[in-house]
């Protein structure tokens, strides 16, 4: 069994940054590919950034430049490192890692950006 925790999450004010984390547990042997979604009230989940087994990485154009994906292989620990928040950023932020195959999701980490 894996288990898939986020943590990070809060609220901030616009221009502001945040760290998401989030850690695998449990019968993982790695984590292969990483991404981060998010889902807004009344909208449908998107896709906001991913990284490849080999380091890649890839973001929504929305966030571009503005967040970082990164990883800690020795710890099954992923991260979102989000800079200039904006309002339009306010989303419940999950982790979806894959590992041998299988994919794993988070409960999700809400992130408010309000003044």
């Amino acid at each position: 069994q894996v288990q898939v925790v986020e943590s990070g999450g809060g609220l901030v004010q616009p221009g502001g940054s945040l760290r998401l984390s989030c850690a695998a547990s449990g019968n993982i042997f790695g984590i292969n590919t990483a991404h981060w979604y998010r889902q807004a009230p009344g909208k449908q989940r998107e896709w906001v950034a991913g990284m490849g087994s080999g380091g890649n990485t890839m973001y929504a154009d929305s966030v571009k430049d503005r967040f970082t994906i990164s990883r800690d292989n020795a710890k099954n620990t992923v991260y979102l490192q989000m800079n200039s928040l904006k309002p339009e950023d306010t989303a419940v932020y999950y982790c979806n890692v894959v590992s041998r195959g299988f994919n794993y999701w988070g409960q999700g980490t809400q992130v408010t950006v309000s003044s």
